[in-house]
C-alpha cells in the first residue's frame, strides 16, 4: 500500500499509534506527519547522505535512524535502498520509498501476533531483527548457489564452453554484489545498534534485545566476508580456467604449425619449377613428393603425442 499506513494502532483509548509505515508517501502526507508530531522527515535526498550525523540523531526528543536495506535480493537486480526509522514519543514511523521483504514478513506477523507491536520500541526491534533474519537467509543462499558454481569450475564433466563460463561469471557477480550490498546495510545496522544502545528510553530487556541483534550483526558480517572472500576465490579460478583452455587453444594451433611446416618445405621446393629439377621428369615424381610430405606431417604428430603435447 502506497501511502501513510497505519500498522499498529495501539491500545484502546490512546491517541498515538504505534507503527505508522510511510510508503512513498506524498507531500501532503509528510506535512501532514510532521505538523501531527511536531518533527521535520528528512527529505528523500537527505536519506542518502552517509554521513554519520546526517543518519543517527536526537532531534527535539525524536530519535532519526536512517539505515541502508538489501531488497530485491532474490532478483537479478539487487539494490539497497534507504529506510529512515524516526522514534517520536511513544509512535514509530518508518519513511521508505521500496518494499523490502522483512516488512512484509514483519506486517504479516503483527496480523497475526498483535503482542509483536505492544510498543513503539518492540515493533523497532522486531522490524531490526526481521531484516537481519534475512541478510542470514540471503548470506545462506549465496554460500549454497558459491558451492554449486565451484563444483561446476572444477568439475571434471564439464564441456568448458565459452557459455559455461559466461554463466559461471555471471553467477559470481551476483554473488558478489549480494555480499557487498549486505555488507554495507550490516554495517548501517551495527552503527544503528550501536547509537539505540546509548539511549535512555530503552529498559533492560530492549537492552538485551539490542545486545543478542548485534552479536547476530557481527556474526553473519564475518559471514558476509567469507562469501567475499569467496567470490574472489572463484572469480580467479574461473579466469584461470579460461586461460588454460586458452593457452590449449594456442598449444595445438603451434603444434599443427610445427608439424605442417616440413610439408610446407617440401611443397615449396618442388613448386619452384627451375630448370634444372631430375625429379620433375621422374615417372613417379609426383607420387614421391605426396610420400614425403605425408611421411614429414606423421612424423611431428606421432613424435608430439608421444610426448603428451597433444
Amino acid at each position: 500500500m502506497v501511502g501513510t499506513k497505519i500498522v499498529a494502532p495501539g491500545k484502546a483509548g490512546t491517541a498515538a499509534p504505534v507503527w505508522i509505515d510511510l510508503l512513498e508517501p506524498t507531500a501532503s502526507e509528510l506535512r501532514a506527519i510532521e505538523a501531527r508530531f511536531g518533527i521535520e522527515v528528512p527529505t528523500r535526498e537527505e536519506m542518502q547522505e552517509i554521513e554519520l550525523s546526517s543518519r543517527l540523531y536526537d532531534e527535539d526528543g525524536a530519535l532519526f535512524m536512517t539505515v541502508t536495506i538489501l531488497n530485491r535480493a532474490a532478483t537479478d537486480d539487487p539494490e539497497s535502498t534507504a529506510v529512515t526509522f524516526i522514534l517520536a514519543k511513544k509512535t514509530l514511523i518508518t519513511l521508505r520509498y521500496a518494499d523490502p521483504v522483512p516488512f512484509k514478513t514483519f506486517t504479516r506477523r503483527v496480523k497475526r501476533s498483535p503482542g509483536l507491536a505492544s510498543s513503539s520500541d518492540a515493533v523497532l526491534l522486531g522490524l531490526l531483527e526481521q531484516i537481519v533474519d534475512r541478510l542470514a537467509d540471503i548470506m545462506e543462499i549465496s554460500v549454497a548457489d558459491l558451492e554449486k558454481i565451484s563444483n561446476a569450475v572444477f568439475s571434471k564433466e564439464g564441456n568448458g564452453s565459452d557459455q559455461d563460463h559466461h554463466e559461471n561469471l555471471r553467477r559470481i557477480g551476483r554473488a558478489g554484489n549480494l555480499a557487498s550490498k549486505a555488507k554495507d546495510s550490516l554495517l548501517n545496522l551495527n552503527r544503528m545498534a550501536l547509537f539505540l544502545n546509548t539511549q535512555a528510553r530503552f529498559k533492560k530487556d530492549a537492552k538485551v534485545r539490542l545486545k543478542t541483534l548485534s552479536r547476530d550483526i557481527v556474526s553473519i558480517t564475518e559471514h558476509a566476508n567469507f562469501v567475499a572472500n569467496k567470490v574472489t576465490f572463484l572469480l580467479d579460478a574461473t579466469l584461470g580456467m579460461i586461460n588454460l583452455e586458452q593457452n590449449n587453444i594456442i598449444k595445438i594451433f603451434s603444434v599443427a604449425a610445427a608439424a605442417f611446416l616440413p610439408p610446407t618445405l617440401i611443397a615449396s621446393i618442388y613448386g619452384m619449377n627451375f630448370e634444372f629439377m631430375p625429379e620433375l621428369h621422374w615417372e613417379f615424381g609426383y607420387p614421391l613428393a605426396i610420400a614425403l610430405m605425408v611421411l614429414s606431417a606423421v612424423g611431428p604428430l606421432w613424435y608430439f603425442k608421444r610426448k603428451g603435447w597433444l
